[in-house]
């Protein structure tokens, strides 16, 4: 009777696979920075079960790599790419402004497999790409003082094909800055984001911030730090590079003379020949 009851007891609380999927994956996905895949190495182990394991990855890896703003090396050693949603072309395919390419990645190892020119379609318009360009040479600069190991890129979100002034456009800039030393039992990682909305009707640039930073100790212990701060801020520009003045009618510089302040005057005083 008791052997029975014991029986019973484990056919009730045996977990389906789908639960033992989610498991895999609430543990996958907080890893902390640059540890899934040892956390996966023992997510695997526990699990005996290479089903569930590769469907748990297959669902948590794309999740956790963008969320951590991974960077992964171009194969063509033209650069590097960052994985993130800002980036996504399609489901393993991101693309890197810079270099006007679409890296081809494997979530699960971590690693771009091959790498293509982007279509037109993927990218700006040749008016967005002026300021996305500038910007970056900017942030690139700035990234190279301030982040030993940090990588950065530029996004256009909204409003890529505007091709004139007059229309709003969005820029996202994003900095990934990591140091994994497992061998010391500490890694670390540096994640913004920036929003920066360029509105032309009111000649302003919005810009709203998002940073994170994660740490993880584990010498003799299990130390983490997740601490994340928002920021928020508009200023008022001078012009957008306005192509045409508020009238959108371009200036006449080949025949000046119909704007002849003096022949207007003597016209309405009725002084003029």
């Amino acid at each position: 009777m008791l052997e029975e009851e014991e029986d019973s007891l484990e056919s009730e609380t045996e977990l389906t696979d789908e639960q033992k999927i989610e498991i895999a994956k609430w543990f996958l996905l907080n890893s902390p920075a640059g540890e899934i895949q040892y956390v996966a190495k023992d997510v695997r182990a526990i699990l005996k079960d290479e089903n569930v394991y590769r469907k748990a990855a297959e669902e948590a890896f794309p999740s956790y790599n963008k969320s951590h703003l991974i960077c992964l090396e171009l194969p063509n050693r033209s650069g590097d790419v960052l994985v993130t949603s800002f980036g996504e072309v399609d489901k393993d395919e991101y693309l890197d402004p810079r270099t006007a390419q679409v890296a081809i990645v494997d979530h699960v190892k971590q690693a771009c497999k091959e790498v293509r020119p982007a279509r037109d379609e993927e990218l700006p318009s040749a008016f967005v790409e002026e300021y996305r360009s500038a910007m970056d040479a900017e942030i690139m600069k700035y990234v190279s003082e301030a982040y030993p190991k940090g990588i950065c890129s530029v996004y256009c979100t909204k409003g890529k094909d505007v091709e004139d002034p007059g229309s709003d456009f969005e820029l996202v800039v994003v900095i990934s800055a990591a140091r994994h030393s497992p061998q010391n039992f500490c890694n670390g990682s540096w994640r913004s984001i920036w929003n920066i909305e360029f509105k032309d009707e009111i000649q302003s640039v919005e810009v709203r911030g998002k940073m994170q930073v994660g740490a993880h100790y584990f010498e003799e212990g299990n130390v983490q730090l997740d601490a994340q701060h928002e920021c928020k801020d508009t200023t008022l520009i001078q012009d957008l590079r306005r192509k045409l003045p508020v009238t959108r009618t371009l200036f006449p510089w080949h025949n000046t003379a119909q704007f002849s302040l003096t022949r207007d005057i003597e016209k309405e005083l009725g002084i003029g020949k």
